[in-house]
């Protein structure tokens, strides 16, 4: 028996990544994404929760080859130092510019549709069809913001600077690079590109950090900004499959973001590959997969909204940052539920 077709709407890690997986088991597969590669996304581009089981799963070791390993984080609260924190396990830094574009071209090699520039007219659910289609639309107030520097010195690995309703993350991602990805509350500044990253950073008492970039080369190429940016709770319970950010953003303090997406992918491999082989129908594939994210994310997504307030607002801060130098920060029981 000729296995039912999928098709997916999304090429991005959710979406190519469960592609390429679907093609491993002679699935026909075709994507339809949007956008095109390679890209520049707003990103934190460090992957905190993957575990080594996911990747061999998904085969994605040759997509995530020369990832950096970040084993400790350095926190600043306006400008001043708070602590080290030790990962329990290390996250991974790579570009999404170089990520998206290996697993396009090894979806593409093993035989799988990938069609750029595509958006789809009717995105109604049907059967057959995973919707990995990126973040729902949030709240208009916060605003996300991107860029690479080159050859910028970092204390670790992995940087978190606390601002006035703002926090940034830098990311050493191979090649000299370091990414740097900040949500800010949106403001009324008149700046473009790189430029409107240094003015937020400094309306958000982060001045020292914007000079620390402006002594170094900055890609204008990589800027990219994201508005309306919102963070959930939990899973939808919905009678279609919902993958990645569609399936549910997570905040990006955690760094889980980009390991959700392959976890989603891996949760749905199995049920799909029973739908296509025309074991199980597609209304009661639909329920299990998105059963089975529910239970998956439920409490890392709960943890995560609870805590982060303490990484926007000042006052908050002020607490998180006496937390976190005595070693109370309950950071760790959350990432003990990233994996």
């Amino acid at each position: 028996m000729t296995p039912r077709p999928i098709e997916i709407v999304g090429g991005g890690l959710a979406g190519l990544s469960l592609g390429l997986a679907l093609r491993r088991e002679a699935v026909s597969v075709r994507i339809l994404e949007a956008g095109s590669y390679p890209r520049h996304r707003v990103c934190g581009e460090f992957i905190a929760g993957l575990s080594a089981a996911t990747i061999a799963r998904l085969g994605l070791e040759a997509a995530l080859a020369g990832a950096l390993p970040h084993t400790e984080v350095a926190w600043f609260h306006l400008e001043k130092s708070v602590r080290i924190q030790r990962l329990p396990s290390p996250a991974l830094g790579l570009s999404r510019h170089v990520l998206d574009q290996r697993l396009a071209e090894e979806f593409v090699r093993a035989g799988g549709v990938l069609e750029t520039n595509a958006r789809v007219t009717d995105p109604r659910p049907r059967p057959g069809r995973v919707l990995a289609t990126g973040r729902r639309r949030g709240r208009p107030a916060w605003l996300g913001l991107k860029l690479h520097a080159h050859h910028l010195p970092l204390s670790r690995g992995l940087e978190l600077h606390l601002g006035d309703e703002a926090y940034v993350g830098l990311s050493a991602v191979g090649a000299g690079r370091v990414n740097v990805c900040g949500l800010f509350r949106r403001r009324s500044l008149c700046a473009k590109g790189p430029d409107l990253l240094l003015a937020y950073l400094a309306a958000a008492g982060l001045g020292a950090l914007a000079t620390r970039l402006e002594e170094v080369e900055l890609d204008p190429a990589s800027f990219s900004a994201v508005a309306a940016l919102g963070f959930d709770r939990s899973v939808p319970a919905t009678d279609c499959i919902q993958l990645g950010d569609a399936c549910a953003m997570i905040p990006p303090f955690t760094g889980n973001g980009m390991a959700m997406a392959f976890q989603s992918a891996e949760i749905a491999l199995a049920p799909l590959l029973a739908y296509a082989r025309g074991r199980a129908p597609w209304l009661a594939t639909c329920r299990v997969i998105q059963q089975r994210l529910a239970r998956r994310f439920r409490v890392r997504l709960a943890s995560a909204s609870a805590l982060h307030p303490y990484f926007l607002r000042p006052r908050r801060q002020s607490w998180l940052s006496l937390l976190s130098r005595a070693h109370l920060l309950p950071l760790r029981p959350l990432y003990a539920t990233l994996h």
